[in-house]
């Protein structure tokens, strides 16, 4: 068996790859509309709502550090480069400052529920969870 033969990703990691490339582009246009939705319809929202569009930009700007390095860790991932994981370790420290913004200096949980705690987590786990597929394919020798 040729040493391309034996380093060739099973297609399990195609389909993870995948469904992450899927996952971050979602991210990717929760961010487009969360900067591109217009004062009046904002003004729509009940005040409490209103309250939680009033983000500081740093919040905003890790909001779109973290979906965009995701993006671009999930192509780095489909191109099977192993430069997908310190692009996914920027997006998972992005991403978990904006969510405990999120979670503790907003009210969230008071406007949304106790419900609202699902995405933050789950954005956090994913990201955690992206950072060491593209760790363990790199010890596979799926990404070089």
């Amino acid at each position: 068996m040729t040493e391309e033969a034996s380093n060739k990703p099973t297609t399990v990691f195609w389909v993870i790859s995948g469904v992450a490339l899927l996952w971050n582009i979602m991210g990717v246009l929760s961010y487009l509309g969360t900067v591109t939705i217009t004062d009046a319809a904002v003004a729509e929202l009940p005040a409490a709502e209103q309250a939680l569009y009033e983000t500081p930009f740093l919040i905003t700007s890790l909001f779109a550090i973290a979906v965009f390095t995701g993006l671009l860790g999930c192509v780095a991932l489909l191109l099977r480069k192993k430069w997908a994981k310190p692009v996914f370790m920027v997006s998972l420290g992005a991403a978990t400052i904006q969510m405990i913004y999120w979670l503790f200096m907003t009210d969230s949980v008071a406007v949304y529920g106790v419900t609202s705690v699902i995405m933050p987590i789950a954005v956090i786990a994913v990201a955690i969870y992206l950072v060491m597929f593209a760790g363990s394919s790199t010890a596979k020798g799926w990404l070089s």
